[in-house]
């Protein structure tokens, strides 16, 4: 009988600075320790927290950028089959539309930095963001999609589920 693993439900926050450069935070911890990511969390699901909340919540304890869900863009959902072969997730994508002034301090995370959008094809970033989350990013920022990773297989297998709204 295959394992069971374990499913998680998580948001990933792109907040960008006045000059529309993206933060990033070199993650200083696992999953993805040593790479540069958006920010983001686990829903509390021990109190029923929502996507949303739980993208204020992180936004505020991480950058110190205090949100409404009003200020938050929902762009993407994306269900993560076999994320390292350990878990899948449920990741739900959000723009930020306020700009955050200046870069947040350090946090046991990890540390911040801004980039422009050219310049994250360069950084260290997980396989999938550079596959998937990136891409996505790019084209569907200021609509909706839904979509499915197959991370149990090389190349990763992507399917769109469903598009609303702009594309890029």
């Amino acid at each position: 009988m295959a394992s069971v693993l374990p499913y998680k439900i998580s948001v990933l926050v792109f907040i960008e600075n006045p000059a529309g450069e993206l933060l990033l935070l070199l993650r200083a911890k696992q999953p993805n320790l040593g790479v540069w990511t958006p920010i983001g969390g686990k829903l509390d699901m021990a109190t029923g927290e929502s996507p949303f909340e739980c993208a204020v919540r992180e936004t505020r304890e991480e950058t110190g950028l205090r949100v409404s869900p009003a200020d938050l863009h929902l762009f993407a959902m994306i269900a993560e089959k076999a994320y390292q072969g350990e878990t899948h997730w449920l990741m739900f994508l959000f723009r930020c539309q306020k700009p955050i002034a200046t870069l947040p301090p350090d946090i046991a995370e990890g540390k911040f930095a801004f980039f422009s959008r050219e310049q994250i094809k360069d950084l260290p970033i997980p396989e999938t963001d550079k596959a998937a989350l990136w891409p996505i990013y790019d084209q569907y920022r200021d609509g909706f999609v839904a979509l499915k990773a197959d991370c149990g297989r090389s190349p990763i297998k992507i399917t769109v589920e469903q598009i609303t709204g702009a594309q890029a």
